[in-house]
């Protein structure tokens, strides 16, 4: 098992790829796919394990599909639809990223659904190797993958982009919900760990440590959207992050995990929270 850095825009440990023998776990969007080709050990990859489709995870499976017709693609069932038909994904991304789309993720090809190997969390796969969960609250078709002591835990885990740097929660809209978020948490904590396994890099035999420290600071920061206008919030992230994280270390957390978008989700998740609220009722129609 390791971790193929895809170098995302030439820069280190932003996005990694986990490879388990035959088997790619989040294999990156397609800008980096040459990267991931030049360093896999196995030339023909038998599966793809998705965590979620966000595209800085899942951008280059319909790439790799084509290149590698018999290539599985495990997804959970509400993603499996947009990986078929990529329309609203991309149109949904294009509002985060605009004009960049194409520099920072490349062709999005769609996936058969043939292909589709579709999840609801619980299963076993490919031989009983992997064990899936269904761990909402990044994405609300996000899964983790455990194989023995190690969890595959996509952004549910967070993002350290060094071992001594903090965990963050990346928290971009459309779907975030810090409820279920911290319920995933302790679905993985229940499977007891040795070690998480990420894609905003690396990986830590501090499962319990690094899974707290996200669940703290999620908490923390949705209660500052509450408070703060946007620029306090991103200033105050920025200085708390290069304040604790190792030096050099800022420019690929803002890579991995953009804080204008850390706003932007959880500003997104209290508007809906306050539009689920009951309100008076309405008048009678004379």
């Amino acid at each position: 098992m390791r971790v193929i850095d895809l170098e995302h825009l030439g820069r280190a440990r932003v996005i990694g790829c986990w490879q388990v023998g035959d088997v790619l776990v989040d294999p990156g969007p397609a800008s980096t796919l040459p990267t991931l080709l030049a360093h896999a050990s196995q030339p023909t990859p038998r599966a793809l394990l998705l965590t979620h489709i966000h595209l800085d995870h899942a951008g280059a499976a319909g790439s790799l599909v084509e290149r590698f017709p018999r290539l599985e693609v495990y997804v959970h069932e509400r993603g499996a639809p947009h990986l078929v038909d990529p329309s609203r994904l991309l149109e949904s991304a294009g509002r985060l990223y605009g004009e960049d789309m194409d520099r920072l993720w490349g062709e999005v090809l769609p996936v058969p659904e043939a292909n589709l190997r579709v999840l609801s969390g619980g299963e076993r796969i490919l031989g009983d190797e992997f064990e899936v969960a269904y761990t909402p609250g990044h994405a609300s078709h996000h899964v983790c993958y455990r194989r023995g002591d190690i969890v595959f835990v996509g952004d549910v885990g967070g993002v350290r982009i060094t071992p001594q740097s903090p965990a963050v929660p990346p928290t971009p809209p459309p779907d975030i919900d810090i409820e279920a978020w911290q319920e995933s948490i302790e679905r993985i904590k229940a499977w007891s760990p040795q070690e998480l396994a990420f894609a905003h890099f690396g990986a830590t035999t501090d499962p319990v440590g690094q899974l707290d420290e996200v669940a703290q600071r999620l908490e923390d920061w949705g209660d500052r959207v509450r408070e703060q206008d946007r620029d306090t919030f991103i200033a105050g992230v920025v200085a708390e992050i290069d304040a604790t994280a190792e030096p050099g270390a800022l420019p690929a957390y803002v890579q991995a995990a953009p804080p204008e978008q850390l706003y932007a989700g959880l500003e997104r998740y209290w508007q809906k929270r306050a539009q689920a609220l009951p309100g008076p009722a309405a008048p009678p129609v004379s």
